[in-house]
């Protein structure tokens, strides 16, 4: 009976001084190597890529941004947002850009719901940027399976340049040449498809636009 107990109290001093390890390795060492890994050498992906603009955080080049004019009613929930004409439009997101609730619409390809705002969303963009529905791509009609999506493809932003440029009082050529120096290649070469940032192309506008 006695070597019985003893043997219970050595397993218990045992399993007790693997928990106080474990909880020590995994709970203190573990996180502050992998936090000391990620801030020296990918300190700015580890804080959100923020972009900074004369010392104030503009957004992040990680997650999108809406870019809309102010509202006419600040106290009015329900009044639809309006795209402001003088910069570059992302693509829809259902959630707004919130980075805490990220992840598709749930709606399939069938969907009539989908179909429907698809479409609305075709003529949308096609009047606001005046120009035909069947110049309208994709990305500029549906959102990104994050929701977060920063960036537009190049066909989108090019569809927008004309009305960018004219809002702007810029000769559109400028304007292209801005798209075309924002576009970025498919990662690694072979990886995705060639995009444009969507902060990044409008703090690059705002450059040139600015006094």
């Amino acid at each position: 009976m006695k070597n019985s107990v003893a043997d219970t109290g050595r397993l218990a001093w045992a399993a007790l001084r693997m928990l106080l390890v474990l909880t020590v390795v995994t709970g203190i060492v573990y996180p502050l190597a992998v936090t000391g890994i990620a801030q020296g050498l990918f300190h700015d992906q580890a804080n959100g890529s923020m972009v900074t603009v004369d010392g104030r955080e503009a957004g992040s080049a990680l997650i999108g941004q809406t870019w809309d004019l102010p509202k006419k009613n600040p106290d009015d929930a329900n009044e639809a947002p309006r795209p402001d004409p003088r910069w570059f439009q992302p693509r829809p997101s259902h959630s707004g850009y919130d980075p805490l609730s990220t992840g598709s619409g749930q709606l399939g390809a069938s969907d009539p719901t989908l179909t429907r705002l698809v479409d609305d969303t075709r003529k949308a963009v096609a009047a606001f940027n005046g120009v035909p529905e069947s110049a309208v791509p994709k990305d500029a009609v549906t959102g990104s399976a994050s929701a977060i999506d920063p960036h537009i493809s190049p066909q989108y932003a090019r569809i927008q340049a004309a009305r960018v440029a004219e809002a702007n009082g810029l000769p559109e050529q400028q304007v292209a040449k801005l798209v075309e120096d924002h576009t970025e290649g498919r990662t690694a070469g072979f990886l995705g498809q060639p995009h444009v940032n969507v902060l990044q192309l409008n703090l690059a506008l705002r450059d040139v636009t600015a006094p």
